[in-house]
């Protein structure tokens, strides 16, 4: 199968030797997002607010090849701190309906540019 690499201006260029997401079959592989905003800059705040950026990210990432975040199947996320779960979670909620997506959480002991959170995720089209 051909792999074909995404890119959007509205996300965040990688910043190392990979895709915003690639294409490959129906499937769509987003690679993790951290919270920078389209312009490469680190954004402020906690959890949430890191969290809200993230998806913010995905969404543009999924919506560059005509998909949304009801295409997501699985998600990963990362976190630095686990006992911010909840504040993660609530923002999360509000970007998926059920059926919600497949996911893993786990906890890390650092994430690039000092981020709080990173997510990536798995798309495929209807």
């Amino acid at each position: 199968m051909k792999k074909t690499a995404v890119a959007t201006t509205k996300a965040p260029p990688a910043i190392g030797p990979y895709s915003q997401g690639v294409v490959c079959g129906g499937w769509m592989f987003v690679s993790g997002q951290i919270p920078l905003g389209a312009d490469g800059v680190p954004m402020d705040g906690g959890v949430a607010e890191q969290t809200e950026q993230c998806l913010k990210n995905i969404r543009e990432i999924l919506q560059a090849t005509g998909l949304t975040m009801k295409d997501v199947v699985k998600t990963t996320v990362f976190m630095t701190d686990l006992g911010q779960f909840q504040a993660m979670n609530e923002v999360y909620t509000r970007h998926f309906e059920p059926p919600f997506p497949a996911r893993a959480t786990v906890q890390v002991c650092a994430l690039p540019k000092g981020a709080s959170v990173e997510i990536e995720a798995v798309a495929v089209r209807p």
